[in-house]
């Protein structure tokens, strides 16, 4: 290994004692292999085996809490309790190779096709459909209905638990429905889950509260919980950095072992609601945290200098996405000085060589510039 990257492979400590072997985790990625009952297929359990072994954690792909919740084809399920023995397949795929296995929980909400949810109906926290062709126009939830999704967190984790899972990650980014209930674009309820931006906290506040309940009922050691979050959304009105900094700093003070920031590009700069546009969303982040949890960054982690530039803006740990679909070996090339050999590019014959399921492949050749995929 070259002397330049040896903070690539320094041990990490969570605040709750875990210790990771180096600071690089594989970034939850959906690959769309799970059967069509939420169990695990053999594929994806190869797919993660085989991506393990240089990494300290692995996030899955999400797995959804409660039957409508399910908001992709070949998604796993955590929402029932025969789930558990699929569950611990992960897990052992994961820990076999050495990496720490974190599976993070979800909820689709007005983001799931309804054809995956019973009778078709897609709820979220209000009646405002996604600002995307052909979406649905979503049921608002009822208080109940909010407190049992709160609760199926909760026993989501207590499964993640049973299953020897070694933490969660609360999905709260990207669209779904922790992050609608956050986003006055899509949360326009006039009750304690809405209104203003501290109402608009409420709901992920009330999960994560749930999830360490748990967590201190049911787990016999140490048990990581993260949370993960998009600072911004394009959508007007829509989440601004600047209500991403007030939440933050109210979630840096909720006993969290990680917040996990999903951004594009780690380089990326704030769209609206700060004063220095000149300053990167994870400075801004940084800031606000002040040392109170570690922060993993992610995004556009391709090459090893890459990876060292994205550690020396103070986050504490990174998270790789595509690049450990197109090179499995990423982290052992760049930790036996090998990094001139990682590959950047996805030949259209390696499907079998690389063990990437059938449904992931099908997004990467469909998807022109999601991957950089070359033919011979």
């Amino acid at each position: 290994m070259k002397d330049k990257f040896k903070s690539l492979f320094s041990p990490f400590t969570f605040p709750n004692g875990v210790t990771l072997k180096n600071r690089i985790v594989i970034a939850p990625m959906t690959h769309w292999s799970s059967n069509p009952d939420g169990s695990v297929s053999e594929i994806e359990l190869k797919y993660y085996a085989r991506r393990s072994a240089g990494v300290s954690a692995v996030i899955t792909a999400c797995a959804y809490v409660t039957p409508n919740g399910k908001a992709f084809h070949g998604q796993f399920a955590a929402d029932r309790d025969e789930m558990i023995p699929e569950l611990r397949k992960v897990a052992t795929a994961i820990q076999q190779q050495g990496a720490k296995a974190i599976l993070q929980i979800h909820h689709g909400g007005r983001l799931c096709p309804p054809e995956l949810v019973p009778d078709g109906d897609i709820v979220s926290a209000s009646a405002v459909p996604a600002e995307r062709p052909g979406a649905e126009t979503p049921r608002s939830l009822t208080i109940q209905e909010i407190e049992e999704i709160i609760d199926a967190f909760g026993e989501a984790t207590r499964r993640a638990i049973e299953a020897g899972f070694d933490g969660v990650e609360i999905h709260g980014a990207n669209g779904y429905l922790i992050h609608q209930f956050f986003s006055p674009h899509s949360n326009r309820r006039e009750d304690q889950y809405g209104g203003t931006l501290e109402k608009r906290m409420s709901f992920p506040l009330e999960i994560i509260k749930k999830v360490k309940s748990v967590v201190d009922q049911h787990a016999k050691s140490p048990f990581i919980v993260g949370y993960r979050f998009s600072p911004e959304e394009p959508e007007t009105p829509g989440i601004t950095m600047a209500d991403t900094l007030v939440f933050v700093d109210v979630l840096a003070n909720q006993g969290l072992d990680y917040l996990h920031v999903s951004l594009n590009d780690f380089r990326s700069t704030p769209r609206v609601g700060v004063e220095d546009f000149t300053k990167t969303r994870i400075e801004y982040l940084l800031e606000t945290i002040n040392g109170r949890v570690p922060l993993i960054g992610v995004g556009s982690i391709i090459t090893a200098d890459d990876a060292k530039e994205a550690l020396e803006t103070g986050v504490d740990l990174i998270a790789i996405g595509r690049e450990m679909i197109v090179d499995p070996d990423w982290v052992q090339k760049i930790q036996e000085g090998r990094e001139d050999e990682i590959s950047i590019v996805i030949f259209t014959d390696q499907q079998e060589e690389l063990i990437i399921p059938d449904g992931l492949w099908e997004q990467i050749i469909s998807r022109p510039g999601w991957f950089p995929v070359k033919e011979r």
